[in-house]
């Protein structure tokens, strides 16, 4: 081997644990870089693969009635590669042993063979017989949350009659990947399921013999869905079309892949911060080994080595750091891409997963590292190649000390001769301090970032589904009603309280932009289900005319209080009008808009009718009236406050655990790294002056105190810093996570920061006593022989 090529080993050993500490935060980088992307690749290929698989549709169509020769003009169409007709309904289901009314969407399968369209993945069992009206195929989820399986029975309200259903298979569906159901947030597969069912079945029981209320359309490849929607629609119109959707708009893709698309976020944002810190490590490392090695780089220039090879000689030691770190960086980013593609898929239910982690995430991953460690031993390594032999040989020139202004204050007349002396070193070198502090208020930051989705969470929910609803239930009706509907309701066991609204599908349009959405048409003085302004903290009263748009979909449309919207409605007789926006409010979840009732169905031109019922209960009272509901017609669902609380709490928090699980674990090497990397770098620059006080007659804890002392100054110094800068990244990933669903408020409590300090003050802990078993063990004599 190479004279330096042995050198290099030596100084690799002689700084293992530094370097160790290092290559961790790398690793930690890169494992959560390698860990995003990965699953990111794996859940796009295993959402097309599926998707493909099973003939996922390109456009998806609701109408109110058509003939079923209208598919065949449809399929006509340019671009239109194939056309699966079908009837959607909802309806009550009564499940055995469960006592609430639970939600089932009803779809239809052609003659009990597999759609052409959006086919089944069998899991259990069997589809239906064509001759056998009572025969379904439940959707996996559902049918696990109740334990149901083929052979087993539940009943079902399907247009006021009451019928027994068998269970004859289970399966999944690339449409219902994220099954919704009315007005809800999370999937709630214990109140809302997918039923499939005959298609002559759905027909008889709701008189569409011969005809069809859904639509769904596959495309040749290169088809714009645009063009052909736009055609869809306009043919559609006359049976009551609501506006057909591409597959990216489709609902239970959309929730898919604005889940994915939120990976990419963290995998563009947070493995910058440990990137970073690991080049200021390296910098910090490299600028101490050459200013102890300065003579030996003297004499290995005045034995003819050129300063090319002193620099390769350096670069080579950053290289190892980083080959380190990303080694174990890339096995923990896979294993950990895995563990979470696997969590993933298991939430959305995919029947298939590709894990196929390609090389071009781990390349990224390595390749930043690199330039990360580069980046910051770039200038030392300059500076190693550049010095001249004959300065290198000289040892440095001493610094310049002179008495500070506050060691003549009374302050500093109070302290101790090792406090000052920690003090003093921490003023001598101002920017190696700031850049310590920085580095561990960025673990700080981390923790505070993980652990505040905690306290973002239960804020969102707390607004959304306490400040915002005071109803306990709220009641859909297969089609709307007279206002009488709410007295009837009303007067139902256990409601103390009933109150009407309707909904409404609109497009909304401000010059080239446009919304698909709803508006909402609430009475004067809605107490049940108010318009809550989150901002303020009050409720927004709906005026007798105009719109009362959410901020997120003002932005969207680029309007204030005072502009004009135009608002086409999508069902009915499909009027279209210009309406002023007269107020806006804060909300965490969705783009609502809201109307008065009255001004809406001035809007429809007919007379009102109601189409949800809020319902205020008595606790006591609730499965008298659950009974009640399952047996009446004219109800199509019943959503509950607090199931839908449960279900979002439920949803997120094995994603939310997992999530912060993950970046403790990860700021903790942060901290730890840190922490322990500056105290050893002072160890060796103090080696000598730390032996010199033992020999004065200090112990071996006043010596420890004045090294592991600055430690703790820098860790006290952090610490608000770090709660500062948490917050910071707290802000900056809400508005990377900010969507048309969801935004994530900033809501840190203070047990939350107080979290972080303990994690953080644990972790510097462990990492001063590593060092304070190196200090313990000075040898004296071989210390003070060094040459300064």
């Amino acid at each position: 081997m190479r004279a330096l090529d042995i050198k290099l080993l030596r100084d690799i050993w002689h700084l293992r644990s530094q370097v160790a500490a290092i290559g961790l935060i790398i690793a930690s980088g890169v494992a959560l870089l390698i860990m995003s992307l990965s699953t990111l690749e794996a859940l796009y290929d295993t959402a097309d693969a599926y998707y493909e698989r099973y003939r996922m549709a390109d456009v998806f169509a609701h109408l109110e009635r058509a003939p079923r020769h209208l598919s065949e003009r449809i399929r006509d169409l340019r671009g239109v590669q194939a056309v699966q007709p079908r009837i959607v309904h909802y309806a009550t289901l009564d499940v055995e042993g469960f006592e609430e009314p639970v939600i089932g969407h009803l779809v239809s399968l052609p003659h009990g063979q597999q759609p052409v369209l959006n086919r089944l993945a069998l899991r259990r069992g069997r589809t239906p017989d064509a001759d056998r009206h009572d025969e379904v195929v439940l959707n996996e989820p559902f049918a696990e949350a109740h334990g149901l399986l083929p052979g087993d029975q539940l009943a079902a309200v399907l247009n006021g009659a009451r019928r027994t259903l068998t269970v004859v298979g289970i399966a999944l569906s690339p449409e219902f990947v994220y099954a919704l159901g009315p007005g809800s947030l999370m999937a709630d597969d214990l109140r809302f399921g997918i039923v499939f069912m005959g298609e002559d079945a759905l027909a008889a029981a709701f008189d569409l013999d011969s005809a069809f209320n859904d639509l769904t359309l596959s495309l040749t490849r290169g088809t714009s869905p645009e063009e052909v929607i736009a055609q869809l629609d306009e043919i559609l119109e006359p049976y009551g079309g609501t506006g057909a959707i591409a597959r990216a708009d489709q609902l239970s893709n959309w929730f898919v892949m604005n889940e994915i698309e939120q990976l990419r976020t963290m995998a563009t944002l947070l493995p910058a911060i440990f990137l970073v810190v690991a080049a200021f490590l390296t910098n910090m490392l490299l600028d101490r080994l050459i200013a102890i090695e300065r003579s030996q780089i003297g004499l290995l220039k005045a034995f003819g080595y050129r300063n090319r090879a002193i620099g390769w000689h350096y670069t080579k030691l950053v290289l190892l750091i980083a080959a380190f770190g990303i080694l174990i960086g890339t096995v923990a980013g896979g294993w950990f891409g895995r563990a979470y593609t696997q969590m993933y898929a298991e939430s959305f239910r995919f029947p298939l997963l590709l894990y196929r982690p390609s090389a071009e995430g781990f390349a990224i991953g390595a390749g930043l590292s690199l330039v990360a460690a580069l980046g910051g031993a770039l200038g030392s390594v300059r500076r190693a190649a550049l010095l001249p032999p004959a300065q290198a040989m000289q040892p440095p020139a001493p610094a310049t000390f002179r008495l500070a202004r506050w060691n003549t204050t009374r302050a500093a007349k109070w302290l101790d001769q090792p406090s000052r002396i920690i003090l003093r070193n921490m003023a001598r070198w101002p920017l190696r301090t700031a850049t310590s502090c920085l580095g561990l208020a960025f673990a700080v930051g981390v923790l505070v970032l993980a652990l505040q989705w905690t306290d973002s969470i239960a804020y969102l929910a707390q607004r959304f589904f306490f400040d915002a609803q005071h109803q306990h239930a709220s009641v859909g009706l297969a089609t709307p009603q007279a206002p009488t509907v709410v007295n009837d309701l009303a007067h139902m066991p256990g409601v103390l309280a009933a109150e009407g609204s309707r909904i409404i599908a609109v497009d909304f349009e401000v010059g080239p932009v446009r919304h698909r959405g709803s508006l909402i048409g609430l009475p004067s003085g809605a107490v049940l289900q108010p318009v809550f302004d989150e901002a303020s903290g009050r409720d927004v009263a709906v005026p007798e005319s105009g719109l009362v748009l959410s901020t997120v979909l003002a932005e969207k449309l680029g309007v204030q209080p005072g502009d004009w919207v135009w608002v086409d409605v999508r069902e009915g007789r499909r009027p279209t009008a210009q309406l002023p926006v007269v107020a806006l409010f804060e909300t965490g979840i969705g783009m609502p808009a809201y109307i008065h009732f009255e001004a809406l169905h001035r809007l429809l031109d007919e007379r009102p009718r109601i189409g949800y019922v809020s319902l205020l209960l008595d606790a006591n009272r609730q499965n008298e009236l659950f009974s009640e509901l399952k047996r009446t017609p004219m109800v199509s669902a019943v959503m509950l406050r607090q199931a839908a609380v449960d279900e979002f709490n439920e949803s997120l928090a094995e994603h939310t655990l997992v999530f912060i699980s993950f970046f403790v674990a990860f700021a903790c090497a942060l901290g730890f790294g840190v922490a322990y990397n500056s105290a050893r770098i002072a160890l060796s620059e103090r080696g000598r002056e730390l032996a010199t006080l033992r020999v004065l007659g200090f112990r071996k804890p006043e010596v420890a105190y004045i090294l592991l002392g600055e430690m703790a100054a820098l860790v006290v110094l952090a610490l608000p810093i770090g709660c500062v800068v948490g917050r910071g990244l707290a802000g900056i990933m809400s508005s990377a996570f900010r969507t048309e669903l969801f935004r994530i408020p900033i809501a840190i409590e203070p047990a939350t920061y107080g979290v972080a300090i303990l994690i953080t003050l644990t972790v510097a802990t462990a990492s001063a006593l590593l060092v304070r078993r190196r200090i313990d063990r000075l040898n004296l004599i071989e210390v003070l022989k060094t040459r300064e």
